[in-house]
């Protein structure tokens, strides 16, 4: 009789190897990280024997799942900020968040919070893409947990990168460092392509060539993300990707592809690409449902992965298991698509497939390492169980069984999880550890929430302090005509002039000082009166303190710009603002010289709220109170010029002026 480390005996062997063997009343016999022996129970008890055998009766056996797409560290920002769309909820809060607290000690907190959840849950190996991947992989393997694990770049700084050259040094020192490791396989994950480039992704392709490593990027998750990139490039986002060379590399997981066509499809299918479906991230986030089962039909290798979680929000494969098969009957109107075996396959042999783990993991087969874990099926919810049917074995795991069910969890020969209880990582601890960690975001957020301005400079890249102090004056303009004879005066020397329409949104607060975001877009209209061009920005006005210098309003200003990179949309519910106005003007500016001093010369027509007749504002920028006193004199010249009587001026601003009654 030989002796082996392990035996696991008795209970219903689910194989899922070639032939989807189901062995009732089976065993395992588990030497080292490898599995020697399975079949009939009497069989392996009658040829091993081990110092620790299981009793498996009356459970489930089965190889550990494979999450396939995740960001662990992510735990520790779990229900951070929740029911949002994915852009507000990653450009407002995650990545702001990611940037102040993102660190070593962060990604492995985060990771051994997630490692804990996953052992209990059933998954063995799983497949990530965050910062700070060589603490990730530490705090993994420490655990006994098998993971790929892909360190990220962008074209803009990351939290461990200030540019995303450092990101590729950090790839490749990561990737020399951690390869060969028997949990561990080091490798890039270029984030998605709208927060790469053609040249990153090209050297992402080139460092995966380099050292023969799978990658991961996220692909189509969203409607926007095609749009954006039809607009742009004037292709869909798959066709893109492949001419950069990316899907050269042996092994690319695509996370999501929610919105892909069959061209696409076949493109995937063609170059061995995967795709890691994430059923309730990309409900949650209401990115859609992506055509699993018609991937599935077009030969491409579909993997089921959880998504991090704070955007699932939990790392529970059995539920997504549930929902891929559900929703896959849904977007066809077909019940017999993705039946439960071919889910329980997601998430198994596809996900070894998609991890270029299938030689080694993903079914239970002699030779193959021993990751394996076992259901107990007694629960009332799992109950009762029907033996006619080949397939009820799959139907029982993917529609009744919980992930609270796992009852042992085994990986690469060890045991992770007996009995419920975890052996390789303090759960306690590291939960009290993570409160710790959310009392210092909650503080931070509750901050920022309560400051517009701090709000704006975390979602704007490029936020510029604009000028401290200007002279300015606003009248009726009630002969149009005047203004030609001061632009064609003596004193006068136009330097630039330009014709805008202006779309202005105001989002007004009153907390913690009376304040302004306004959202410009404008809109320049050339000679024919078309649009030639659009620019989006945003401005951040602290109430002006004004004082008055020979009739003219000298104001003081804080005042912050920032271009607009994402549509109003998302700032009106970024800001959540207590009072929302609109206005939009037509505008014709110049740019001046009187007298060889540097004015503004606006002349404007509103006309969403209407108001009667036209305006005219002179201003200019002023850096000390002489200078303002002389430019506020040159200023009472031109009015003079125009025929307007100081009388006649406006103190009001555009947005008091058409503040409802």
């Amino acid at each position: 009789m030989q002796t082996v480390d392990m035996i696991l005996s008795g209970g219903t062997l689910i194989t899922m190897d070639d032939e989807y063997r189901v062995i009732a009343d089976g065993a395992i016999a588990i030497a080292g990280e490898k599995i020697a022996a399975l079949g009939p129970r009497a069989d392996i008890l009658a040829q091993y024997s081990a110092q620790e055998v299981i009793d498996c009766q009356g459970h489930y056996v089965l190889p550990g799942l494979i999450n396939a797409h995740t960001h662990v560290p992510m735990t520790l920002l779990r229900g951070l900020a929740d029911d949002l769309r994915l852009d507000v909820w990653l450009m407002g809060y995650v990545m702001p968040v990611e940037r102040e607290f993102v660190s070593p000690q962060f990604c492995r907190l985060g990771t051994l919070l997630a490692c804990a959840e996953m052992i209990r849950s059933g998954v063995t190996s799983f497949c990530d893409m965050y910062y700070f991947e060589a603490e990730i992989a530490k705090a993994t393997a420490e655990v006994g947990l098998r993971a790929v694990l892909c360190e990220t770049v962008l074209k803009f700084q990351a939290p461990d990168a200030e540019t995303y050259e450092d990101s590729l040094a950090l790839a490749e020192a990561f990737i020399q460092e951690w390869q060969p490791h028997p949990l561990i396989t080091p490798t890039v994950g270029p984030h998605a392509p709208y927060s790469n480039t053609q040249e990153t992704l090209r050297r992402c392709r080139e460092l995966a060539l380099k050292y023969d490593r799978p990658l991961m990027i996220h692909i189509a998750e969203t409607e926007r993300e095609v749009e954006d990139n039809m607009r742009d490039y004037g292709k869909t986002v798959v066709p893109w990707v492949k001419d950069t060379g990316l899907f050269d590399v042996r092994g690319v997981i695509a996370a999501h592809c929610v919105h892909v066509d069959e061209h696409e499809m076949r493109i995937m299918a063609k170059y061995g690409v995967s795709v890691a479906h994430c059923p309730s991230a990309n409900l949650k986030l209401a990115s859609g449902i992506a055509p699993v089962a018609q991937m599935l039909e077009l030969g491409v290798n579909v993997a089921i992965g959880t998504d991090g979680p704070a955007s699932n929000n939990d790392l529970d494969m059995f539920e997504e298991m549930r929902l891929a098969a559900l929703l896959a009957k849904v977007r066809p109107i077909d019940p017999t698509a993705v039946a439960a075996r071919q889910a329980l396959t997601m998430a198994t042999r596809n996900g070894a497939k998609a991890l270029r783990l299938d030689a080694v993991t993903g079914s239970l087969e002699v030779g193959k390492l021993a990751d394996v874990i076992v259901v107990d099926t007694r629960g009332s919810h799992n109950s009762p169980h029907f033996d006619f049917n080949p397939n009820a074995v799959y139907s029982q795991l993917v529609y009744a069984t919980k992930s609270s069910d796992v009852r042992h969890t085994i990986c690469h020969g060890k045991l992770l999880m007996r009995d419920r209880q975890l052996l390789t990582v303090d759960e306690d601890a590291v939960k009290a550890e993570a409160e710790r960690y959310a009392a210092e975001v909650g503080r931070f957020l509750r901050v920022r929430e309560g400051d517009p301005l701090s709000k704006l400079v975390a979602v704007s890249l490029g936020v510029e302090r604009a000028e401290s102090f200007e002279i300015q004056i606003k009248a009726r303009l009630d002969n149009p005509d005047r203004v030609e004879e001061l632009l064609s005066h003596s004193d006068v020397e136009v330097i630039r002039a330009v014709h805008y329409r202006q779309y202005d949104t105001y989002f007004v607060f009153t907390e913690p000082e009376p304040s302004w975001v306004r959202y410009r877009e404008d809109d320049k209209i050339n000679a024919k009166g078309e649009v030639e061009s659009v620019r989006m920005r945003l401005t951040y006005t602290i109430r002006e303190q004004e004082r008055r210098l020979e009739d003219v309003i000298l104001l003081s200003h804080s005042r912050y710009i920032a271009p607009a990179t994402q549509p109003l949309r998302f700032y009106r519910e970024y800001f959540q603002a207590p009072i929302e106005r609109s206005l939009q003007k037509e505008r014709r500016r110049w740019r001046l010289l009187y007298k060889g001093v540097l004015f503004f010369l606006n002349v404007d027509r509103l006309i969403e709220p209407a108001a009667d007749g036209m305006f005219i504002e002179v201003k200019s920028r002023t850096w000390s109170l002489t200078d303002a006193q002389n430019k506020a004199y040159y200023v009472r010249e031109m009015l003079d010029i125009l025929g307007i009587d100081m009388a006649e001026a406006v103190s009001e601003g555009y947005l008091e002026m058409t503040q409802p009654s």
